[in-house]
């Protein structure tokens, strides 16, 4: 199993930026990189809304951006500290949504996911 917790949501106004963090947790994690390829990588869902991609990172890189974050938003991740982040810059209201951390296992489709930190854009 894969336990993950998320931190760095809240309120911002717009133009303003926030960094999510995300650690991963349990036996799967530690399980070297060869034969455990993942992704984590962050969703967001606004009210009335579905969940999307934001952008998510491979363990060996390799990112993927939703139009919605590129030019904006970065995603990084530390294998060492099995941490993603995803900074968040020029925020607009659109963005104002419950986001989620998201760890896939590739080979096997297992998916964890974390409760959700909201972030909030308004003046």
């Amino acid at each position: 199993q894969v336990q993950l917790v998320e931190s760095g949501g809240g309120q911002v106004q717009p133009g303003g930026s926030l960094r999510l963090s995300c650690v991963a947790s349990g036996s799967i994690v530690n399980v070297r990189s060869v034969v455990n390829v993942n992704s984590m990588g962050w969703y967001r869902q606004a009210p009335g809304k579905q969940r999307e991609l934001v952008a998510s990172i491979r363990n060996n890189g390799t990112t993927t951006y939703a139009d919605l974050a590129k030019g904006r938003f970065t995603i990084s991740r530390d294998n060492a500290k099995n941490t993603v982040h995803l900074q968040m810059d020029s925020l607009q209201p659109e963005d104002t949504a419950v986001y989620y951390c998201n760890y896939l296992r590739i080979l096997s489709g297992n998916n964890y996911w974390g409760q959700g930190t909201q972030v909030t854009v308004s003046s």
